[in-house]
């Protein structure tokens, strides 16, 4: 059977890329351009797929229109990518935080009825939140871990200085949790799982890497937040230059404000992995040519 990582390194080599299209849709602004939140999601994957490997619908956006109308719109949006797109992997944006009963029904929803391929999940609460996922009978279904998010404030409390024992060295509590998902990924059964760390945070994203060094990791925070482009690549994949999803949202969907937003989005999401594979290549880890 395949697992989720290969499935992740299909899907980047078939497109010869590391960019992820987060399908974040704000209505306001999608009123202005489409008929719904569906068709819009619709021409945006049309015109970005082939540049693609992975498309992250955050689901709040969805809830947001309202339970029964928005999960229907997410279910047709991951329906028509499996059509166009099927080797692309499919991130479920939920950062969903819990345990016992209560998570435990989560990666039901989340691969099942929603048909997601992977979950974001906070590991605040340990172990008891994610083993679900690690443990989840289909081993093409992977988890991301927040771990040193792309947000202004999360320092605050990601940056905190923690040891394990007294005399310790110490660390950041960023590094702790990188090491906690390296154990569990280890000891798991379907080794599926995978960190989140913003490209806002360059540095803090090369020691994670230092850290876990075949693992994946979800690299939020290009474009509209501003993260370091060159500086990510470099310190977020792995030592062949892969293991790393480039997310980026606002900066394709609404590049445009017009009725070529579409063509706009294609063009945006074609410059933005050209900007990565050319960072790639200067390292000489760029895609072997077939």
């Amino acid at each position: 059977m395949t697992t989720f990582v290969e499935r992740l390194r299909y899907s980047c080599e078939v497109h010869q890329s590391l960019l992820c299209v987060g399908l974040d849709p704000y209505p306001e602004k999608i009123d202005l351009v489409a008929d719904d939140v569906y068709d819009f999601n619709r021409a945006i994957i049309d015109t970005t797929h082939e540049y693609v490997c992975a498309f992250k619908p955050n689901t709040s956006f969805y809830e947001g229109l309202g339970w029964k109308k928005g999960i229907s719109v997410l279910k047709k949006t991951v329906e028509y990518i499996r059509e166009v797109a099927p080797e692309v992997v499919i991130i479920g944006d939920g950062k969903r935080g819990d345990f016992g009963p209560a998570i435990s029904r989560y990666p039901k929803l989340v691969f099942e009825e929603l048909e997601l391929d992977t979950a974001i999940i906070n590991p605040y609460m340990g172990i008891d939140s994610v083993e679900p996922f690690l443990s989840y009978k289909d081993q093409e279904k992977g988890v991301f871990l927040l771990c040193r998010t792309s947000n202004p404030s999360s320092g605050a409390i990601q940056d905190l200085v923690v040891s394990e024992s007294e005399g310790a060295e110490s660390k950041r509590l960023y590094e702790h949790v990188a090491q906690l998902a390296n154990k569990w990924n280890s000891e798991s059964l379907n080794k599926n799982m995978g960190l989140v760390v913003g490209a806002t945070y360059p540095e803090q994203l090369g020691k994670v890497r230092s850290i876990c060094p075949d693992m994946p990791i979800l690299i939020p925070g290009l474009g509209a937040q501003h993260g370091d482009l060159e500086a990510s690549v470099r310190n977020g994949t792995d030592s062949e230059g892969r293991m790393a999803v480039f997310a980026s949202s606002r900066d394709i969907l609404y590049a445009s404000k017009g009725q070529d937003f579409a063509e706009v989005a294609g063009q945006k999401a074609r410059e933005l992995r050209k900007r990565i594979n050319d960072v790639l290549f200067l390292e000489e880890k760029g895609w072997h040519l077939t």
